[in-house]
């Protein structure tokens, strides 16, 4: 008697009906021979709310099977504490990672072991030429726009961050693979003047060359711009970066006036900065 009467009440309480789980919109796009993903995350409030506008984030290996829902999950959370702003999600799917989102190498090893690699400054003229504009044109967006990415990606935000384009309001380089071709990306930016966008860098467990182009570019930021560098080599391995510092990233990126970060352990960490970082 008792079982039925548990089995009744289950029953009572079961919903009745499911319907889809809809958490934004995707579209197609093609760029050097292969079509991807470009997936987007909007506000909560964005159909209720008309008129209003909001930052966009654009993060590369945003496909599905990738980085998407990882980013649009944490980006959520900081939003809930009120640790960075709420913005529009775009995920750019990768394909050929090294090939869209590096430079050529000089590097004989490099060459031999992605034959492909080398297109980005294709992909970043289709990204910044044809995507931002559709973006734009699509989405209430107020003018300001990010650019996230780790490893490759994260050398691909810096090269982007070096090149002097106007088209993002930030960057934030995770992990950056900077011995990519002897380095030549930071030794090329110690002898530049530098974007005046903000730019977010970190650097976990990775050594030798990869840490040397990173301490190298650090080295070579101004003190009168706005940067942030979070030294983690006591903390965090490659391969969990992305997770461990986007967080962050983002509150340097979008910070918001909330006075309870501190307390509750949501400290923007710059072992190194440049002006106003925090």
């Amino acid at each position: 008697m008792i079982s039925e009467i548990a089995a009744l009440f289950l029953a009572l309480q079961a919903p009745s009906d499911f319907s889809p789980l809809v958490v934004g919109e995707s579209a197609n796009a093609t760029v050097l021979d292969a079509e991807r993903e470009i997936n987007v995350v909007l506000p909560s409030s964005y159909t209720q709310e008309t008129e209003r506008q909001w930052p966009i984030v654009i993060m590369l290996d945003g496909g599905m099977q990738q980085d998407v829902m990882m980013g649009v999950g944490i980006h959520n959370w900081n939003r809930l504490w009120g640790r960075s702003k709420e913005a529009i999600w775009v995920g750019i799917e990768t394909k050929d990672r090294q090939r869209e989102l590096l430079p050529p190498t000089r590097d004989a090893a490099e060459q031999k072991r992605y034959p492909t690699a080398g297109q980005s400054d294709i992909f970043r003229a289709w990204l910044v030429d044809t995507m931002l504009p559709l973006i734009a044109a699509r989405y209430r967006g107020n003018g300001e726009v990010y650019l996230v990415g780790e490893s490759a990606a994260g050398h691909f935000v810096v090269e982007t961050w070096a090149s002097g384009t106007h088209a993002f309001s930030g960057y934030a380089a995770i992990s950056p693979s900077l011995q990519w071709d002897e380095q030549s990306l930071s030794r090329t930016v110690a002898g530049q003047e530098v974007n005046d966008a903000p730019l977010y860098i970190s650097l976990a467990d990775e050594g030798g060359l990869t840490r040397e182009g990173i301490l190298r570019l650090v080295d070579a930021l101004p003190k009168d711009q706005r940067w942030c560098f979070s030294d983690r080599r006591e903390d965090l391995v490659h391969a969990n970066s992305l997770h461990g510092l986007l967080p962050e990233a983002l509150q340097f990126l979008m910070p918001t006036p909330a006075y309870w970060l501190e307390e509750y352990g949501f400290v923007l960490r710059c072992d190194r900065q440049g002006l106003a970082a925090d």
